[in-house]
């Protein structure tokens, strides 16, 4: 605003002819120069003609990452925004081989995903500062159009008034605690676009609590607010005094790049959370090994107690007993490709519905129910889409 101000007192200013003065001239020009930038990306809006140049971001590789680019990719196909997206779902959780895919195959005259503009921080947090200030650089260049921020991270790093570039961020577990958002409906920013899944945590630990009447829950959190923010815990805190039911958290690194690291630190939270809980709620987090999920979910059996993921059906696949089920991300991918038809279309992020409501079901790992010895009543059954008979792999 201070820049602004300045700008109006020299438009006061002439050389006694009643014109503007050449100083105020040069200075109009190089503060217009300076704000340029700031609206590279808003400027979308007015200039249809040429294609949407989309980067992607994220702190590091998460299958959640690649299932909602898949997704989006079958989406931007449905509305016929690109013409193939038969893009490769790689083993693991590496996004980068499918963003490559797009950017050489996704085809299209509207929509390009850079070549180069694929940004990963392979979950070290030191290299993030670098990658936003390389990733800044680019949108002051009048490179960039559009940034995908996948992950909470990524999101609070991206949704700032720092540039102008259109960002939409997808897949922050609570946006709004994050402060990614400023509230469900509008992110705050008109050049940014936020995924709001409103009442996920609510829904999650209301179906559990539910289901087992647990009063006191076990959660694992990371030592960090960052990671905090990243599992929801302020939302956590608030359904449990809600519910009337006692949070029994355990702290430690779990958002960390060192993966074997971080999995241990959760082994440690669980054999002590399990000896004080009735249930145990699995936060999503790097330490999360889903090729080990036997040492993970261990001590629970041992202690015969229900397990709900906030991750979802992958780990309910593996061995957890509930979760909220979901439709392999496709009705997200339609969303997100619905907001970039209105960006297309002229719209800027902060005009656009930000509310996504995905369908309501359970999944439910039978075999889990047994080994604790849980027989799930007609009416939790009832709701059940998904239903997992074993414990799949890393047993």
């Amino acid at each position: 605003m201070g820049g602004i101000v300045a700008l109006g007192s020299v438009f006061g200013k002439t050389d006694g002819s009643g014109k503007t003065a050449p100083r105020a001239v040069l200075t109009v020009i190089l503060v217009a120069l300076s704000l340029a930038p700031l609206f590279s990306g808003l400027a979308r809006a007015d200039n249809q003609n040429s294609p949407m140049r989309i980067i992607y971001f994220e702190a590091g590789p998460y299958n959640d990452y690649l299932k909602n680019l898949l997704a989006l990719a079958k989406g931007l196909k449905e509305l016929e925004l690109i013409e193939d997206a038969n893009a490769p779902a790689p083993e693991g959780e590496e996004s980068r081989e499918t963003w490559a895919w797009l950017s050489k195959n996704a085809g299209g005259e509207k929509l390009v995903f850079l070549e180069d503009g694929f940004y990963s921080g392979d979950w070290d947090n030191d290299q993030l500062p670098g990658l936003k200030e390389e990733i800044l650089g680019r949108i002051e260049k009048g490179e960039v159009d559009l940034v995908l921020a996948m992950g909470t991270v990524a999101g609070q790093l991206m949704a700032t008034d720092e540039h102008g570039a259109f960002v939409m961020s997808v897949t922050a577990t609570d946006p709004v605690a994050a402060g990614i958002s400023k509230t469900p409906e509008s992110s705050g920013l008109k050049h940014v676009h936020v995924q709001v899944e409103t009442g996920k945590i609510e829904r999650q630990l209301s179906m559990f609590h539910n289901a087992f009447g647990f009063k006191t829950l076990g959660v694992p959190f990371d030592s960090t607010p960052e990671g905090r923010a990243t599992m929801g815990a302020p939302t956590i805190v608030k359904v449990a005094a809600d519910k009337g039911f006692k949070i029994n958290s355990c702290q430690a690194e779990l958002e960390i790049s060192d993966r074997e690291k971080s999995y241990q630190n959760l082994l440690d939270c669980l054999d002590r959370l399990s000896l004080e809980s009735d249930a145990i709620y699995l936060t999503v987090s790097n330490a999360m090994d889903e090729d080990r999920m036997g040492p993970i979910l261990a001590p629970m059996i041992a202690k015969k107690l229900p397990t709900f993921s906030q991750k979802g059906p992958s780990e309910t696949k593996l061995g957890v007993l509930m979760s909220l089920a979901e439709d392999d991300f496709v009705s997200s991918g339609r969303f997100e490709a619905q907001v970039i038809s209105e960006l297309l279309s002229g719209n800027l992020p902060g005009e656009i519905n930000q509310i996504y409501m995905p369908p309501l079901t359970m999944a439910l790992n039978f075999k889990m129910a047994t080994l604790i010895g849980w027989n799930p009543p007609f009416e939790t059954l009832a709701t059940v889409d998904e239903l997992f008979t074993d414990m799949g792999a890393g047993q």
